[in-house]
């Protein structure tokens, strides 16, 4: 089995030498830098063999059981595994695996229930939301008359009263609970109650928490949204794609809005690298590597925070950790760069209320689920603080960054990502 896997990597090399150096660079720096983008994580082998199958091959418009194409036999299997391991991890109704992506999982919704002009209100993009959340450079902002709710300024949360007075003043037709760069544990039970008290439909977006939620670690909405859509990659560990989870009285219009409404054939291959991330996700281990994956997060924040840092909200109770980089004198922009240099790859992220444009930004959001899916013990988090730390203190003293990327090295050795061979 190894040979031919050796033979398939050796024919792409020789079909497209070009796309296969790609390839080739891009696992070098997955193996030689720790990732801190709190979106990312890393796929595991059997996740990578099923989205890269001969399933790729195949059309299967429709769904299982109904398709608009033969030979679909093998493409229900598959389809029904994930249905069910999605079903059982989440307590749902229903689950559609077919989405593309969280976006267009959001859009299906969107599709369902709502029509041009009708009001959602979402987290404000500024404050840490989704673009799909109402943003006025997405499709959800362009068709849909939004209003944003946000954190509050002194403490960085959700102030759910507040929530609850704009939704009361502006009686959206869909409310979406949800965010990309919020630490704090999200009170779904509370937007429940929001939404049945001003007759809105609650949709809950968990890209990022998905893998917290199946492990027990986060609250579940399932049981109090009409609609929960989430990514399988990010802290589920899956590869990238969307599913969307309802109450049986909209699983039909959920289906008919993923296809035909905005998708055609399912990606199968997917679809397939889907089932086997969520089989991953039903183990025990599951459940100890997202506890580890808070832990470390909290271990990094606690030292970030001791090293003069000031972190939004204070701290985290989750994956990831949002800095406001104010204090050190150095722009979102500059920090990510700094620390590409020394082999830390992060994203720069505007903090709420930020005077700073998107492509510079006044903060840094730190994840930690890829560092722990590289097997790093608390010891070495603590160290990786302290690196960053060093670096943004550093960053005029190449010598000092040079060292500090050796060390970076010595680590990513000591844990890799796949511990593929490299010539």
């Amino acid at each position: 089995m190894e040979s031919k896997k050796l033979e398939r990597a050796e024919e792409l090399r020789q079909v497209d030498p070009e796309v296969a150096e790609a390839i080739d660079l891009e696992l070098r720096r997955q193996e030689e830098n720790l990732v801190l983008i709190a979106s990312e994580n890393l796929a595991s082998r059997a996740v990578l063999e099923a989205q890269g199958s001969v399933l790729t091959n195949k059309y299967a418009e429709g769904y299982p059981g109904a398709r608009y194409y033969g030979g679909c036999e093998f493409m229900d299997r598959v389809e029904e595994l994930a249905r069910e391991r999605a079903r059982e991890l989440f307590s749902a109704d229903h689950v559609n695996v077919q989405p593309h992506s969280g976006a267009s999982a959001n859009m299906a919704v969107y599709l369902a229930v709502l029509k041009p002009g009708d009001r959602i209100m979402g987290m404000s993009l500024a404050h840490g939301g989704h673009l799909t959340h109402g943003s006025r450079v997405n499709i959800s902002g362009r068709y849909f008359e939004v209003a944003a709710y946000g954190v509050e300024e002194d403490t960085g949360r959700l102030n759910m009263e507040k929530v609850l007075e704009l939704a009361l003043k502006f009686k959206p037709r869909l409310i979406v609970a949800g965010a990309s760069a919020y630490p704090r544990i999200i009170d779904f039970e509370a937007f429940h109650r929001i939404a049945q008290e001003t007759g809105a439909l609650l949709m809950a977006d968990i890209a990022h928490i998905a893998g917290l939620v199946a492990a027990g670690l986060h609250p579940n909405p399932v049981p109090v949204a009409e609609f929960v859509t989430t990514t399988t990659h990010k802290t589920l560990r899956g590869p990238r794609g969307g599913m969307i989870f309802c109450q049986k009285q909209y699983a039909a219009k959920i289906d008919k809005a993923v296809f035909p409404g905005l998708q055609g054939g399912p990606l199968m291959h997917v679809i397939a690298a889907k089932a086997v991330a969520l089989k991953e996700a039903q183990q025990p281990e599951f459940k100890a590597y997202q506890q580890q994956v808070v832990n470390n997060a909290r271990i990094l924040a606690e030292e970030l925070a001791g090293y003069g840092f000031d972190l939004v909200t204070g701290g985290t109770d989750t994956h990831l950790l949002l800095i406001d980089l104010r204090s050190k004198n150095i722009t979102g922009l500059e920090a990510e760069r700094l620390l590409d240099q020394v082999g830390i790859t992060a994203n720069k992220n505007a903090i709420p209320n930020d005077q700073r444009g998107p492509q510079v930004t006044s903060g840094l959001r730190l994840g930690t689920p890829t560092i722990t899916s590289r097997g790093l013990p608390p010891d070495e988090v603590r160290l990786l603080a302290s690196l960053i730390n060093e670096a943004i203190e550093n960053r005029h003293r190449p010598s000092r960054l040079s060292r500090i990327r050796e060390e970076v090295k010595r680590m990513c050795r000591e844990y890799p990502a796949y511990g593929f061979k490299q010539d």
